[in-house]
């Protein structure tokens, strides 16, 4: 992700304001959520492997359009694709992992992988934010032409992938197949049910402060030639507790790392409303390091209580209700920045995804209770 550090710039050099960048990204995030399910479903019935393939095109078609758009109407093209790509992509690659590890009698070793793979990624994205801010110093276009080179790589990599026996599972493909499942998750299964809503929130919790970061840096008036840096900063963070996840879901009860998450993340997105200079640095390094270990754990919550052949369509839903949540807050969020308070704005963010993460916490805890009970009478 080339481009990550100065997107926001980027953006404003085209002549957007916050408003239009969060509508931008809100209109993503609807694209998302209108086919993040009946994507999720796709994979599971006709595999993931070609759902993969046709979302790396998808990404690879996206930056090739933001390589040439100028103006709100191009970048909503660009979006649009990107949109699709993320719908296909997301809730097939954790499902592939999982199968993979379950075909192979391993699944203890996927919080471990997954944070793996996380790692990668941010450390991924940290490198590409040197090298996008010095790219940026050329051109602010350069790094979008340069991710569109990176995005293709995606494509011989998705086409590579070896398709586990037990995700190639053939269902008969139908809408009602599709609302029995979310029926499944969101109501027939109270413990994912519950898991899902906490990483929903925990998930929109990353998604608006990534873009509420660069307006961050500038209001505390911090050098543009250190957006790049801290960015980079930011992402190695993720990466290194990312790795060490597993062992916290090893050693910590379930319970507790729910409300550990929703203090350090949501709370800690509302201490940064409150948080003036560069105080507020060390609040975003502490939100992020919570998230690094938050994602492979949640991840592996969820993947334990779905069966193989609606693996993809569960954490499809749960990407289907962060990217609808993100739609919903993301443009009032940016309007309010525009015209009032950038602190006061994160502060609102934080509290309602605070509130959000603190309820679910408590569903948990009184289910896994009840849980607790009914199996000590059997007993």
């Amino acid at each position: 992700m080339l481009f990550m550090p100065i997107i926001v710039v980027f953006f404003q050099n085209n002549g957007l304001e916050m408003r239009h960048i969060f509508l931008l990204k809100a209109i993503n995030a609807v694209t998302v959520v209108v086919l993040e399910i009946p994507s999720g479903y796709m994979a599971d019935v006709l595999g993931r492997r070609k759902t993969l393939i046709l979302g790396t095109l998808l990404n690879f078609g996206g930056f090739i359009a933001y390589s040439v758009a100028h103006g709100f109407g191009g970048f909503v093209i660009a979006e649009l694709m990107i949109g699709i790509s993320m719908s296909f992509i997301s809730g097939a690659d954790s499902a592939m992992l999982f199968d993979t590890l379950k075909s192979a009698k391993r699944t203890g070793e996927y919080a471990k992988l997954e944070g793996r793979i996380t790692a990668l990624g941010n450390f991924s994205e940290a490198a590409a934010g040197i090298v996008g801010g010095f790219l940026a110093g050329i051109s602010l276009r350069l790094p979008f032409e340069i991710q569109a080179i990176v995005a293709f790589i995606g494509v011989p990599a998705a086409i590579l992938l070896w398709e586990p026996k037990l995700s190639a599972h053939v269902q008969k493909a139908s809408m009602l197949a599709i609302f029995r499942t979310m029926r499944y998750a969101l109501v027939e299964n109270p413990m994912l049910r519950t898991y899902i809503l906490f990483s929903s929130f925990a998930g929109m919790t990353s998604l608006t402060l990534a873009w509420f970061v660069q307006p961050f840096f500038k209001s505390i008036d911090l050098p543009l030639e250190w957006f790049g840096i801290l960015w980079t900063a930011l992402n190695l963070s993720v990466g290194i507790t990312a790795m060490l996840a597993y062992k916290a879901e090893k050693a910590i009860p379930a319970n507790i790392i729910l409300i550990f998450v929703a203090l350090f993340t949501g709370g800690g997105f509302m201490l940064l409303g409150f948080t003036a200079g560069l105080w507020g640095i060390a609040v975003l390094f502490g939100i992020y390091l919570v998230r690094g270990m938050a994602t492979p754990i949640l991840k592996d919550y969820i993947n334990r209580n779905t069966e193989s052949h609606i693996r993809a369509t569960v954490l499809s839903v749960r990407s289907f209700i962060i990217r609808i949540g993100f739609a919903v807050i993301s443009p009032f969020l940016g309007w309010y920045t525009d015209h009032y308070d950038l602190q006061d704005a994160l502060k609102i963010a934080g509290a309602i995804f605070t509130i959000g993460m603190l309820v679910s916490t408590l569903m948990h805890r009184k289910l896994t209770k009840h849980l607790n009970t009914t199996i000590h009478r059997v007993d």
